[in-house]
């Protein structure tokens, strides 16, 4: 399967951006889906994680669980990220994939969209 993350941008600090996330190949309704960010120097990390129904999310941290907000669209085979009041350090490439917390990873890597943040 093939995934095609967007809506990235360059922002300042306080606005909000929804990104996006179109599969293509498999159906992420057989899936727990996730997003990741990796930001310069660092090793990438899970943001947030939604299960197949999605019945079950899970935040990776106190700060995007009340910024942020994973919500999927199995219909439109497509997983979104609600980003509110953004912070510098919210600055990375994010990615979706599977959530790896439960397996291996069940699609490519796509090209990432670009987050940044300017204070």
């Amino acid at each position: 399967g093939q995934l095609d993350e967007s809506g990235g941008g360059l922002v300042q600090a306080g606005s909000s951006l929804r990104l996006s996330c179109a599969a293509s190949g498999r159906n992420i309704s057989d899936y727990n889906m996730a997003w990741y960010r990796q930001a310069p120097g660092k090793e990438r990390e899970i943001v947030a994680s939604i299960s197949w129904s999605g019945a079950n999310i899970n935040y990776a941290t106190y700060s995007v669980k009340h910024r942020f907000t994973i919500i999927r669209d199995n219909a439109k085979n497509t997983l979104y990220l609600r980003m509110n009041s953004l912070e510098p350090e919210d600055t990375a490439m994010y990615y979706c994939n599977s959530d790896y917390h439960h397996g291996p990873y069940c699609f490519s890597w796509g090209p990432g969209t670009q987050v940044t943040v300017s204070s």
